[in-house]
């Protein structure tokens, strides 16, 4: 991958200056450290910052059509350009290069703006046909390629990562009171809203034209499960797991693709090993290099299960020894990189993977996000299982607590059954608390639930599983764990991340396996694992699924670390202005007990939010409070 920039007037009367340009794209170098290049005509300014993995020679950006009337950046892979490539040659088509996503000009010269369903691929780019005086930005279906935008004074200022924004001279800094109230409600920020006000992440699956002065955001894909009764389902199991396999195995070939050596980050996981299984039968005679983290907690490692699956592989294996010591020493990389507070710190350990696989000079790794949220892998989809047949037990229960949860719900998921994660109204108190007095004065402007989060539309008349599955997809994978998880702290350290169970056509595909083959008998992940005998021993497959969490605010807190007491200070916390200083002082008193433990994923860690946002004000110089 690599980081885009650049500012478009579209009221067309002022130049591009070459000089803001080279600001925005310098904040993005660990995105492409290779090289840079750059585009001015007139009103539009593009930057380029490369991380180099195709085509080494000749894959420099910005790229044009063979008359130069239409220009070219883009982060990201396209993993079918060949057989795209193909085609467009047979159509007459001319290449300058062999980079992957020059294909991306062509299919737009032949196909207009209906190319996107064409690709399969991890892509965020911006193309300016100068014939027809349009700007074209889009994003991926899955949104792992970051795009960030705003408007100001007229211009439309991008960037794959918001420092570049920030670096325009026009933008302001201001905090987004419903990005941390988000932040504070669901897994993380979801698209469009971001922690910066007035700048807004491209969602997943859309695009942006700009012509004849006129801004339009148009969604061209979406996770779109069938309604109950459309399907019957009526394939055998064993077509689903084999199905299943060559997709599976489709996709890994897929990102293997480059000039450059690709790794592979195995924890010892079904999700994981799978994924490295496959790259190791496809390159049985290749050197692939693979990535672990162990732990000093041993309750918490799972190095045994990384053994059974690493003697059966022909891999060269680097683990790193991560101690929780080291959290507090990389949380404010962690946050700079984040663009946005967190409510783990596990993504510090991220940073020290992709550190190590820099430092083995392997730039892109598989990894195995996505599977848990496709396949019903979490825990809380056994107990929506529970839950779903219990539905109706309780419909006498006329308590005004259960009535306001009921609206709560049916207004933000359009369905008053619906559970996620937590009882909504209920929560509304936790963070009353939370902020300050001024905040709990101004709650109904900024509450997150007063905003439309996903389309509800998406959710009405599906199956439980399919409607957990599309929140988990909107609400924690794009957002979260393939962006501030995922791309941000990969490429902090100039490693590109890829998903082998995000492949477009393996994502369709789910949308057709029965829900009862994704949890089956409250087994999660039930179709995953058969299709993963034929790769994985059972230890691996058969094993209880592990989650893992690392140590939050009360671990910190108990190291009495300079910064981070600093950060939590009340008269810091009163300065700011966003959270209540008595309640953070009652929390600090509560978690440095002793004998005090979180109880994670049920217990809530309510500090972190706040001494992850306190990183964030410092790391960005954003204003106190108005």
């Amino acid at each position: 991958m690599c980081g885009i920039c650049g500012y478009f007037d579209i009221s067309r009367q002022r130049e591009a200056e070459k000089n803001i340009l080279e600001d925005m794209a310098n904040t993005l170098i660990y995105r492409g450290p290779d090289s840079s290049g750059y585009f001015i005509e007139d009103n539009l300014g593009l930057g380029f910052r490369r991380l180099s993995l195709i085509d080494l020679d000749g894959g420099n950006q910005p790229l044009y059509n063979e008359d130069k009337t239409i220009v070219l950046v883009c982060n990201g892979e396209i993993y079918n350009y060949r057989e795209l490539k193909k085609q467009l040659i047979q159509q007459g088509h001319k290449f300058r290069t062999n980079t992957d996503v020059e294909v991306l000009i062509h299919l737009y010269e032949e196909y207009g703006l209906d190319f996107l369903n064409k690709l399969n691929g991890q892509f965020a780019f911006v193309l300016y046909d100068s014939q027809k005086q349009q700007l074209f930005l889009a994003r991926d279906q899955m949104g792992i390629c970051p795009l960030f935008y705003t408007i100001v004074d007229k211009f439309l200022i991008f960037g794959s990562e918001i420092k570049a924004i920030l670096a325009h001279p026009l933008v302001k800094r201001e905090v987004d009171l419903v990005g941390l109230d988000q932040i504070l409600t669901f897994p993380g920020l979801v698209s469009p809203r971001t922690m910066f006000k007035n700048i807004n992440s491209l969602k997943s699956g859309h695009y942006i034209l700009i012509q004849d002065s006129q801004v339009r955001i148009t969604e061209y894909w979406d996770l779109d499960y069938p309604k109950i009764g459309e399907t019957n389902y009526g394939q055998p199991e064993s077509y689903y797991i084999e199905k299943l396999q060559q997709l599976i195995i489709q996709s890994v070939k897929y990102r293997l693709n480059a000039d450059v050596p690709v790794g592979v980050y195995v924890s010892g996981g079904l999700d994981s090993s799978l994924i490295a299984a496959i790259v190791n039968k496809i390159h049985l005679e290749s050197d692939i290099h693979s990535f672990s983290i162990g732990f000093t907690d041993k309750d918490i490692c799972e190095s045994k299960y990384r053994e059974i699956l690493l003697e059966k592989l022909n891999f060269i294996h680097h683990e790193i020894c991560f101690g929780w010591h080291q959290i507090s020493s990389s949380l404010v990389k962690a946050i700079y990189h984040s663009e946005c507070p967190l409510k783990e710190t596990y993504n510090t350990a991220s940073l020290a993977l992709s550190n190590c696989a820099n430092s083995k000079q392997i730039k892109a790794v598989l990894t195995g996000e996505g599977a848990d949220e496709l396949f019903a892998g979490y825990v809380g989809y056994r107990f929506e299982e529970l839950r779903n047949t219990n539905i109706g037990q309780n419909q006498n229960d006329y308590s005004l607590e259960t009535i306001l949860e009921d609206e709560l719900r049916q207004k933000v998921w359009g369905d008053k059954n619906i559970f996620y994660e937590r009882d909504l109204y209920a929560y509304q108190e936790t963070k009353l608390a939370l902020y300050s007095p001024e905040l709990n004065e101004r709650f109904s402007e900024f509450d997150c639930l007063n905003f439309e989060l996903i389309n509800q539309e998406k959710l009405q008349d599906r199956h439980f599983i399919h409607q957990r599955s599309y929140l988990d997809f909107k609400l924690r994978l794009s957002d979260h764990l393939v962006a501030d998880h995922g791309d941000r702290m990969a490429l902090a350290n100039s490693v590109e991340a890829r998903y082998p169970f995000l492949d477009i056509n393996l994502v369709e595909f789910t949308r057709e396996i029965p829900p009862f083959l994704k949890l089956n008998k409250f087994q999660e992940k039930y179709i995953l694992k058969q299709a993963a005998r034929d790769f994985l021993p059972a230890q691996i497959i058969d094993r209880e699924k592990f989650a893992f969490h690392a140590p939050g605010s009360p671990y910190l807190l108990k190291q009495d670390i300079e910064y981070i007491n600093d950060i939590l200070s009340s008269d810091l916390i009163k300065k700011q202005g966003y959270f209540n200083p008595s309640t953070i002082e009652n929390l600090k008193k509560r978690y440095l007990q002793d004998d005090f433990r979180l109880n994670l994923p049920f217990d809530m860690d309510l500090l972190i939010v706040p001494l992850t946002f306190g990183i964030f004000l410092e790391e960005f110089k954003m204003p106190e409070l108005n």
